[in-house]
């Protein structure tokens, strides 16, 4: 069962709706159907949300794949808390300005960080079992 991942893939899951809602605020105030209509606020939301959703299904499957296998619980309750710290840090940091912030920077690395954790984690596991 995948007890733990499917915590922190709810969490993230309720993060991604709630970057969606934004776009669609946007787009309902500014009576845009489609795209950004040049509205750099508009294409900002946009691409909030859309990091999120490129980059946490593979966080979150890495973490399913993971807990599948038999790995610590400890350790996977601590890679999704960072999961959904760098995720929020991203697209708060984001949000706030299209250039370099704090948020964007920590939360970048924070994700990429996960999932190559996660990834070698997996492949380590793999590798052991040969």
């Amino acid at each position: 069962m995948l007890v733990i991942t499917s915590l922190y893939a709810s969490i993230l899951a309720l993060l991604v709706i709630f970057l969606a809602y934004k776009v669609v605020n946007f787009r309902q105030t500014k009576s845009v159907g489609l795209g950004d209509n040049g509205d750099k606020d508009g294409l900002r939301a946009i691409r909030v949300h859309a990091n999120a959703v490129e980059y946490i299904p593979m966080m979150v499957i890495l973490m399913g794949i993971y807990e599948v296998n038999g790995g610590s619980s400890l350790l996977l309750h601590i890679i999704g808390s960072v999961a959904v710290i760098s995720r929020i840090l991203h697209a708060t940091g984001l949000s706030k300005s299209a250039g370099t912030t704090f948020g964007r920077f920590v939360g970048t690395v924070l994700t990429w960080l996960t999932t190559l954790v996660l990834a070698g984690l997996n492949i380590y596991h793999f590798i052991s079992q040969l």
